[in-house]
């Protein structure tokens, strides 16, 4: 099989010759640039500097000789704008405060505080407000919160105040995904993987909007949460708002890019934590479901794509919703999380759900475990998920600043030893 071929059978469920794999198809499958430079170093490739199109994150775009190297079977279809608003062109350099040197959109615009962390600017516009933070010392962007004063507020209208965050496409943007998403099909043999994430509903990343320079509405994710409760009809309407926005750009994302992509990120919210959830399953059902149920109708109606979730944490107790809501696929799997057991995951839901991720325990395994265990404890999750098809290896979550290269070269050899089982 080729890569685009045993990617289709594994979402359809069918057994593949080997687990298919990720590295980089989407902005939460992803590697940070700093461990991109070692990986590249020790794969013996042209030293390059890594490219971040998504700066708040900080994840590299995987160049397609890793993705050779590696024998990766999927490719991200990028858009042209990033999580801070700027277009993902003319890269210019920029060393993090930690001397890591990488490729940024020529408008991402930082200043320094003076206690050393870093700000940035939503379009790179420093007439504004810094709306992203990179702390002293850490390696990521974190939000700033730019509240409005909710005890003064009175005109509570979600649709006035969340004009602007979710926008149509322009004609731009169609035109470079369709030109991208071509030469991809005609020119490569992976599986292609588009994202509209921002069909996620409350995601906690979206609720500061980073890429705003002005913002209204509730903006601090923990009185976000409580407003789920205290303002439901307004957080109802703001969804409400967004799922017909999201409509629109989905049709328009359809004819642009046509069938040659197989999955679409529709949503990228976390609606858990490490050991239980963060919303009540009455809840999502109420406020969150119908709004993803006529997401993922209208796309199993009129493409061919399977429809990608990534929700963190001990999401166990959601999965039926999960499933109800319509989503074909979910990531990143997280097999550290409370009630998250690989075997019991797979034989409660894995006909329903094709389980995406789910390599090793990202937390106490992947950046800390020598080699030989990473490989053990990933082949034994790989046997596993991927027993009647269903399954899409690699890493949980985003590969971190701090994992060796040993490390994740290991888990994706062990990705790629697996034969999945018709059991």
């Amino acid at each position: 099989m080729n890569s685009r071929e045993r990617v289709r059978k594994a979402i359809n469920h069918e057994v593949t010759d080997r687990v298919p794999i990720d590295l980089g198809a989407t902005v939460v499958s992803s590697i940070h640039v700093a461990a991109y430079i070692k990986l590249r170093e020790k794969l013996g490739l042209e030293e390059k500097l890594p490219r971040a199109s998504d700066p708040l994150l900080m994840t590299a775009d995987v160049d397609m000789d890793v993705l050779e190297a590696l024998e990766v079977d999927c490719v991200a279809l990028n858009g042209l704008y990033n999580s801070v608003g700027v277009r993902n062109e003319n890269y210019k350099e920029w060393v993090m405060p930690q001397g890591v040197k990488v490729e940024v959109p020529g408008d991402f615009s930082v200043t320094y505080d003076e206690d050393g962390s870093v700000l940035a600017y939503a379009q790179g516009d420093v007439n504004y407000p810094p709306s992203a933070k990179m702390p002293t010392g850490a390696m990521y962007f974190d939000g700033i919160v730019r509240p409005e004063d909710l005890e003064k507020k009175t005109d509570w209208d979600a649709r006035k105040d969340y004009e602007g965050q979710f926008t149509p496409f322009t004609d731009e943007e169609l035109t470079r995904l369709e030109k991208i998403s071509t030469d991809y099909y005609n020119n490569t043999e992976y599986s292609i993987i588009g994202t509209y994430f921002n069909a996620g509903l409350g995601d906690a990343f979206h609720i500061p909007a980073p890429w705003l320079k002005e913002v209204k509405g509730i903006r601090d994710v923990a009185e976000w949460f409580m407003g789920l409760h205290l303002h439901s009809s307004y957080l109802s309407d703001q969804f409400a708002m967004q799922t017909e926005i999201s409509l629109e750009n989905l049709k328009s994302y359809y004819q642009a890019v046509g069938d040659r992509i197989d999955v679409i990120g529709v949503a990228a919210a976390d609606y858990a934590y490490q050991n239980g959830l963060l919303i009540g399953k009455d809840l999502y059902r109420e406020m969150f479901m119908p709004h993803y149920k006529k997401i993922n109708d209208w796309i199993h109606k009129n493409t061919s794509w399977k429809t990608f979730m990534h929700c963190c944490g001990a999401i166990t107790e959601l999965l039926p919703e999960i499933i109800e809501s319509g989503f074909d696929i979910v990531n990143p799997v997280q097999v550290s999380a409370s009630g998250m057991d690989p075997a019991v995951l797979k034989e409660k839901y894995g006909k329903d759900i094709v389980f995406w991720g789910g390599g090793c325990d990202p937390q106490h395994s992947i950046a800390h475990k020598k080699p030989e265990e990473i490989y053990r404890e990933t082949k034994a999750n790989a046997e596993i998920f991927s027993r009647n098809g269903g399954f899409v290896g690699g890493n949980v979550h985003n590969v971190q600043y701090d994992v060796p290269p040993e490390n994740l070269i290991a888990q994706l050899q062990a990705l790629k030893d697996t034969v999945p089982q018709a059991k």
